[in-house]
């Protein structure tokens, strides 16, 4: 592949995992010492020791789900931006959670995403997500002016108002949701708006499903996805149609056990958690919430980073039985007290109008004999406050889907 956005695109991935490890020690003395969440999260941790993934697996994770009540304690950011920069703008995304937003040059770091598209400068790109409290306007927007191009502020909605814009002013580019992207082509069909200006769009925000595919594809539109966070930004980009995301070059992604502190086997699905290097809003082990997988081998463009399988899920599976919430951090610290369990799955089901909950562990065969039933269902209700069956399973038995909690109610 002879264009990409960045050279680092193209460098051998031990390069680049060398580089960001060198890097990190380094920056986790900068967040203890600018952030207040961190000096209290990493007090006891020597950041120096942490130079390895293994190592790193040592710093505890901070979970999105958390920020609401973090940010509640301590507004607006929780005390995980750097106390001496200060944000140009303070954004809402629902919870309510709030994130900063600075103006230097693509800040949540977009542009790659772009250019990976197809965007080029001097084109013009009508950017339909929200500019109004939440970012999603503004990160689409830093990312295609990166490469070089000319934004429509559209926003959503008003869509007979953004079909005018396309007639006039011609964009070749669009970028938002694909939803609403189909909704410009289908009602610009019913009233006959010539669209075709538009050959290319990066979506983001929601599943790109096949069926709206097929239906860019049709209309003569290429469309490619981005996988971006308000907090953190851009994480993995699309590069080649069905080869996965790229994930991006200036980041640590890792793949943990939902609730756990732990990574995954490459292929096993588990919660997508990310360390960003921003001197304003340092992330460290930052669990997004969102389940992905990593793909083998390296992308058909020649992009040498890894790969991930993009949106396989949300790893937020707590549920409701008999009146008490039940959490994927239970289940692992249930798996965690019984060092012979390989892997746990809480499957809730409802019999004769009453919720059960049984406890499927994975052990081998030589450690079937060591396990005691009772004293695993003695650790469950001693951590959920509730009774429940304990059935062992052989290893490779649980699917590798990222499910701990199953819910069949």
């Amino acid at each position: 592949m002879n264009s990409v956005y960045d050279s680092d695109e193209l460098q051998s991935r031990t390069r680049r995992e060398s580089d960001l490890l060198t890097r990190l020690p380094a920056f986790l003395a900068y967040a203890k010492q600018e952030c207040a969440h961190y000096r209290r999260t990493l007090s006891d941790i020597d950041v120096t020791a942490i130079t390895s993934r293994q190592s790193l697996t040592s710093v505890p994770v901070t979970r999105k789900s958390d920020l609401i009540g973090l940010q509640a304690e301590n507004l607006p950011f929780a005390g995980l931006n750097a106390s001496g920069s200060t944000p140009d703008r303070i954004f809402q995304s629902p919870g309510p959670i709030f994130e900063p937003g600075h103006d230097s040059k693509d800040w949540w770091r977009m542009g790659t995403a772009f250019y990976a598209a197809g965007f080029r400068a001097g084109e013009r790109v009508q950017n339909c997500l929200s500019y109004h409290l939440s970012p999603g306007g503004f990160i689409m927007d830093s990312g295609a002016r990166a490469c070089g191009c000319t934004v429509i502020p559209a926003g959503p909605g008003q869509t007979e108002q953004q079909l005018d814009i396309i007639e006039r002013l011609r964009p070749e580019g669009y970028c938002g949701t694909p939803s609403f992207l189909n909704i410009l082509l289908q009602r610009a069909k019913e009233l006959g708006r010539d669209v075709s200006s538009i050959n290319k769009a990066l979506v983001s925000g929601e599943a790109l499903t096949p069926t709206l595919q097929a239906r860019f594809e049709e209309a003569g539109i290429s469309v490619s996805q981005a996988y971006a966070t308000a907090d953190i930004g851009l994480i993995a980009y699309e590069s080649c149609p069905d080869s996965g995301l790229v994930v991006a070059e200036d980041i640590l992604l890792e793949i943990l056990r939902p609730g756990s502190q732990e990574p995954v086997a490459d292929g096993e699905v588990g919660e997508v958690v990310v360390t960003s290097f921003n001197p304003d809003y340092p992330l460290i082990r930052f669990a997004t919430g969102d389940l992905s997988s990593v793909m083998p081998g390296m992308s058909p463009c020649g992009r040498t980073n890894m790969r991930i399988r993009g949106w396989q899920g949300r790893a937020d599976q707590s549920t409701k039985v008999k009146g008490m919430f039940i959490h994927p951090e239970q289940v692992e610290r249930i798996r965690l007290s019984h060092s012979l369990l390989a892997k746990a799955r809480l499957v809730v089901t409802n019999i004769d109008d009453r919720d059960q909950m049984t406890l499927h562990c994975e052990v081998s065969d030589a450690g079937r004999s060591d396990i005691d039933i009772t004293e695993v269902a003695q650790t469950m209700r001693e951590v959920t406050k509730l009774s429940g069956y304990v059935e062992l399973v052989a290893p490779g038995s649980l699917s590798d889907d990222g499910i701990v909690i199953e819910d069949l109610r």
